[in-house]
């Protein structure tokens, strides 16, 4: 993908730059000049990507952006290679864009232009590069953080993220249909509580629990505790996995926690995940729920789940 262009959010991951450092040194400094959209958005390349990093690298040695910014590459290379103390100077590599951040950028120009088809690709093409677990970990979770970032900042609107979700979850469940559990499998109840609307975290942990072989009920977004409760005690479902996503200072949710947890049954385990997860945390440790960081916990979480108590012989 020589000539593939990446957003500013996926940009600032791989340079390890905010988001606003790059516009500053863009707007003020002209470091580097990236191509925009006709919806004003930036797009970068990957020599950008390259000479945003040098500068990184620069910059953290002492060096002045503005005595920087103007330079040729060969000159921040050279630069760059005597600041770290080598030897010979030596062409800096640019950093590779890994193979499934090119195809979460791809994802997300399919959204923003409402591509059904183009989107639908590319969730193909990543299911058979990286494999069911790799597209839930590698594409689509940080494609749902970076969504949330462009909607809190007023760059794509309520109608994106649905248009979104409705392609995710129809792929999400055809490829977990293959790895469901059977009869026996143990059941997990997935949702999101009262007041949490963003359901995408939530249809992610619906598919690694189906992959794990699991039975999976996938009850949908801001459902009070009395149904999610209701509907695990009816599933007799061992664990209920929840998503919290926005906002992050509910009033009434740690109420909605605790009232989901008195309506359980006491070893029915409840796993809560999702990025404003944090801020709940203190609430959901008193609880005695598990909170999870990242898929990896939560799939760490379910195995650990399904392996057998030991009794303690009296």
């Amino acid at each position: 993908m020589v000539n593939a262009q990446y957003p500013i959010q996926l940009v600032a991951r791989l340079t390890g730059l905010s988001a606003h450092v790059i516009r500053i040194w863009e707007q003020r400094h002209r470091a580097v000049e990236p191509r925009r959209t006709s919806s004003n958005r930036r797009l970068y390349t990957q020599n950008e990507i390259e000479r945003l990093s040098l500068l990184r690298d620069l910059t953290n040695a002492g060096l002045r952006i503005g005595q920087l910014a103007g330079l040729p590459d060969r000159k921040l290379r050279r630069l760059a290679a005597e600041s770290l103390g080598t030897e010979r100077p030596a062409p800096r590599a640019a950093p590779a864009v890994p193979a499934d951040a090119a195809l979460a950028s791809e994802c997300l120009a399919a959204l923003q232009s409402f591509d059904a088809r183009g989107l639908s690709e590319v969730l193909e093409r990543a299911s058979l590069a990286l494999g069911a677990q790799g597209l839930a970990q590698r594409v689509i979770a940080p494609l749902t953080q970076t969504m949330g970032d462009l909607w809190r900042e007023g760059r794509i609107t309520a109608a994106h993220e649905h248009f979104a979700t409705g392609i995710i979850r129809g792929f999400l469940t055809n490829l977990a249909k293959p790895f469901s559990g059977n009869g026996k499998a143990p059941v997990i109840v997935v949702a999101t509580p009262a007041g949490q609307l963003h359901e995408l975290g939530a249809l992610l942990v619906g598919a690694m629990a189906g992959n794990l072989g699991w039975q999976v009920f996938q009850l949908g977004a801001s459902l009070p505790a009395t149904e999610i409760a209701g509907a695990a005690r009816e599933k007799q479902a061992r664990a209920v996995a929840l998503s919290l996503v926005y906002p992050e200072d509910d009033e009434e949710l740690p109420g909605e926690l605790r009232a989901l947890r008195e309506l359980l049954p006491p070893d029915t385990a409840l796993l809560v995940g999702g990025r404003a997860m944090p801020a709940y945390r203190e609430v959901l440790l008193s609880l005695g729920a598990v909170p999870v960081e990242n898929l990896r916990q939560v799939g760490a979480a379910l195995d650990k789940l399904r392996k057998p108590s030991r009794k303690v012989k009296g």
